[in-house]
């Protein structure tokens, strides 16, 4: 069912209702709005005190249900017992920084002392290298966790076995058929796994969680904790939460609860690092599931893009309130340095855009760093898969893609690796990396176009705008929003409600910042309702908005927000699409 008959928006999609578009429960309309949003985001009626106020207890799983998971945990364990020298490669992302600093606390917590290595994202490129797993052997390592890497590490791991040297992968990309030669493979998203296979939407920083856990129960029933006080893994959930939201993990289940509590553990600032990160962001209030993904994971991010890459590792570690305040200052600066190079790539590559099902963008001289960001911005201006390759002087591209929703990237640029047309690459359903010989993109791109064309067209015709109230101006209130984020924390797989409001008219409209669109909205009911829709003042949106006479009225749809920039908490709307009224 459409709302308000809209069936072709100024952006060129039908409205329809989430609720009926997900599942047409008899009842749904009787219920209050919370339980409303809860059951439109696929959460069973007979469970909605679960899905409501998402904790642990309700949704953590016996983390024996993953295959190595209990031989991982036992070498763990026994590394803990014996004091061995433990190393902690991660990624140079905010899920591996996270994931990293998750193992390396808990670690810290039990009695050793491990060493973390996060390569260079310019210098050793994604994953393990053979090199590195060497050196750490070589430096007295006898154990190495691989965190949100290594599932893929073939001739790492073959090198490190050499080397005499176990190594637990705990990583949640897709796998290939085949195994890499660790002494534990902890990953969901095996294709041998069985029940643990429906948490394979976890970010690798929740699957060390899950690790964790497993860790402590092993010791427990070992004794190891008779004299000596166990470690609460709960106060980790701040940094499970990070590195979930900030690797657009989908937020149902497990995850959801994770990000939920997670929150809570963060609004304590025990984490003397994320407190420092916090103020860096200049944020004064309680961090929101937003701020986890666009200023606090950016800013870890920043390190591992243009900086150095174990900053975010190294600010989510220590202990030191000075060295966090530097560490955190260094990175809110480094992000405002990625920003601007960020524009610059954005902006050449949508220059070099051609049509096709999967937007291919290739340049000489990008910087690595920032092409998984501008291929986020392209897929969402464009809605469609997005793959941006940075080209070095040596003819080798590294590349990041972003899919849409029902189009798995992650398969298919690992089936173009299996077909001989990738150095290396991987990922999952909705985000991928690669590396690929610069005579090889052209027949990189085909083989994605004919592999993805069909499931991309499917995905554009049934592309809709999904609304979950219909208000008046006056509607759109902090109450509103209250309301509204009672059914969170909210995020990929559980998306935030959206607000159609209107009829209204275009009192004010500029732009501001980067590309933004900013409105002053006056409904019929006499209210008036500030609007911003973000990197839109060269759509047609943008351009409707920008340019809408003052008796011609409009339909607003997006998300309902808390203005308080002003000090004066006032309610917004974040303006995502909007169609001619009559």
């Amino acid at each position: 069912m459409h709302v308000l008959n809209i069936t072709q928006s100024l952006l060129g999609q039908a409205w329809r209702w989430r609720a009926l578009e997900v599942d047409a429960r008899a009842g749904v309309s009787g219920d209050d709005l919370v339980t409303q949003l809860l059951l439109a985001r696929g959460a069973p009626r007979d469970a909605l005190a679960d899905h409501r106020a998402p904790s642990i207890r309700a949704f953590m799983p016996d983390p024996s249900i993953f295959r190595d998971m209990d031989r991982a945990a036992e070498r763990l364990a026994a590394a803990v017992i014996a004091g061995e020298q433990v190393a902690v490669f991660g990624d140079y992302d905010v899920d591996g920084a996270t994931s990293a600093a998750l193992m390396i606390r808990l670690l810290r917590a039990l009695g050793l002392r491990p060493v973390a290595y996060i390569p260079d994202r310019l210098m050793e490129g994604y994953g393990p290298s053979g090199a590195a797993l060497v050196r750490l052997a070589r430096e007295g390592a006898s154990l190495i966790v691989t965190v949100d890497c290594g599932a893929q590490a073939f001739d790492a791991l073959e090198m490190a076995r050499g080397e005499g040297v176990d190594v637990v992968v705990v990583d949640h990309h897709q796998c290939a058929p085949a195994l890499p030669a660790a002494y534990a493979l902890v990953n969901p998203n095996r294709l041998d796994e069985a029940e643990g296979a429906a948490h394979g939407h976890l970010a690798a920083v929740g699957v060390a969680f899950l690790l964790g856990a497993a860790l402590l129960r092993t010791l427990r029933a070992r004794g190891f904790f008779v004299d000596r006080a166990e470690p609460r893994l709960i106060e980790l959930l701040d940094i499970v939460a990070l590195g979930t939201v900030a690797d657009v993990a989908a937020l149902r289940g497990l995850n959801r609860a994770f990000v939920a509590q997670g929150l809570k553990v963060m609004a304590a600032r025990r984490n003397i690092g994320l407190a420092a990160l916090i103020e860096a962001a200049r944020l004064t209030r309680d961090p929101s599931c937003t701020d986890l993904g666009f200023a606090l994971g950016p800013r870890i991010n920043a390190g591992g893009r243009v900086g150095q890459a174990d900053l975010g590792v190294r600010l989510l570690t220590t202990d030191d309130p000075a060295e966090a305040r530097a560490i955190a200052a260094e990175l809110d600066r480094l992000n405002e340095e990625r920003r601007a190079i960020e524009a610059a790539v954005q902006a050449e590559a949508e220059a070099r855009l051609t049509s096709g099902a999967v937007a291919l963008v290739a340049g000489e001289g990008w910087h690595p760093g920032v092409i998984g960001i501008v291929a986020g911005r392209l897929k969402e201006k464009l809605g469609r898969p997005a793959i941006v390759i940075a080209v070095d002087e040596a003819g080798i591209g590294k590349g990041s893609g972003r899919s849409v929703p029902g189009v798995d990237l992650g398969a298919a640029v690992l089936a173009a690796k299996q077909a001989g047309l990738l150095v290396a690459g991987g990922g999952h359903a909705m985000a991928a990396g690669l590396t690929v010989a610069a005579d090889q993109i052209a027949a990189l791109s085909a083989f994605l176009e004919e592999r993805l064309a069909e499931g991309v067209a499917r995905a554009t015709a049934e592309r809709a705008l999904l609304v979950d109230t219909l208000v008046a101006p006056r509607g759109v209130t902090p109450a509103l929003v209250e309301a509204l984020e009672a059914g969170g924390p909210y995020g990929m797989g559980w998306p935030a409600p959206r607000v159609a409001a209107g009829p209204v008219r275009v009192v004010k409209a500029d732009v501001v910042g980067q590309g933004h669109v900013r409105a002053i909205l006056a409904g019929d009911d006499g209210a008036s309702v500030k609007g911003v829709a973000f990197r839109q003042a060269d759509s047609a949106l943008g351009q409707a908005l920008l340019g809408a006479p003052r008796d011609r009225r409009l339909w607003v749809a997006g998300r309902a927000r808390i203005d308080d920039w002003s000090g004066r908490a006032s309610a917004e709307l974040h303006v995502e699409d909007a169609a001619w009224a009559g």
